[in-house]
């Protein structure tokens, strides 16, 4: 989908949700304050909100944000991956819930860029 190619995190959320996403305390992420390797950073994203039928993960600064969009279809509002994260940044989750979307970050420092940079 177009929403892989976006190179900037608001064009990417919209072809990825249809739309904007509203902060939100009910998603929950854990990712390490500091990522030695940018090239395998381990992510949890787990969600309170009702009905969750995606979780998407970005990472600000990446060239292309969006690193994953999972569906869900009645699975619980829980994933953990590990991604790669070009420099420091704040990894993005949305959690489309009830035809909305959700979002909430958290900063990482990366010591050593995982995109080749």
């Amino acid at each position: 989908s177009g929403a892989f190619d976006a190179k900037d995190v608001n064009s990417a959320v919209k072809a990825a949700v249809g739309g904007s996403a509203t902060a939100s305390d009910k998603i929950k992420i854990k990712a390490p304050d500091i990522a030695e390797n940018g090239a395998v950073v381990p992510v949890t994203i787990s969600s309170t909100l009702k009905d969750v039928t995606s979780i998407s993960i970005l990472s600000e600064k990446n060239g292309t944000p969006l690193i994953a969009k999972f569906d869900l279809h009645g699975a619980e509002a829980f994933i953990s991956t590990r991604i790669k994260m070009g420099k420091t940044s704040n990894i993005i989750a949305i959690c489309e819930s009830g035809g909305k979307a959700y979002k909430a970050h958290k900063e990482v420092k990366v010591t050593i860029g995982g995109c080749g940079g």
